[in-house]
């Protein structure tokens, strides 16, 4: 059964391996991407059924699919710079980005 998730879409977080910090924009409850980029992306073979974060990357252009447990909550709390950014997200209160409001 999958566990919760440590962390929140919106939630700016540190990557424990490799040093970066991005804003987490998706959430799913366990991993949900190719066996072949398991293998062949994820070569410490993360656990599968814990939660993975879809995140954009502070000063870069991609996003990144990184398991809960390369992840900690992140000290510095200030703005992340990603052209996407504004896609998901509208204010950020010093906390937390906010999700935009979405029109049905």
């Amino acid at each position: 059964m999958p566990k919760q998730p440590m962390f929140y879409i919106g939630q700016i977080v540190h990557h424990l391996k490799y040093d970066y910090r991005g804003v987490i924009f998706d959430i799913h409850p366990e991993y949900q991407n190719t066996d072949a980029w398991y293998e062949n992306v994820a070569k410490s073979k993360p656990p599968k059924d814990r939660p993975w974060y879809h995140l954009l990357v502070h000063d870069a252009y991609h996003a990144t699919y990184v398991s809960e447990v390369h992840l900690e909550p992140c000290l510095l709390q200030t703005d992340i710079v990603h052209p996407d950014l504004n896609k998901y997200f509208g204010v950020f209160d010093g906390g937390r980005y906010l999700l935009k409001q979405r029109l049905s």
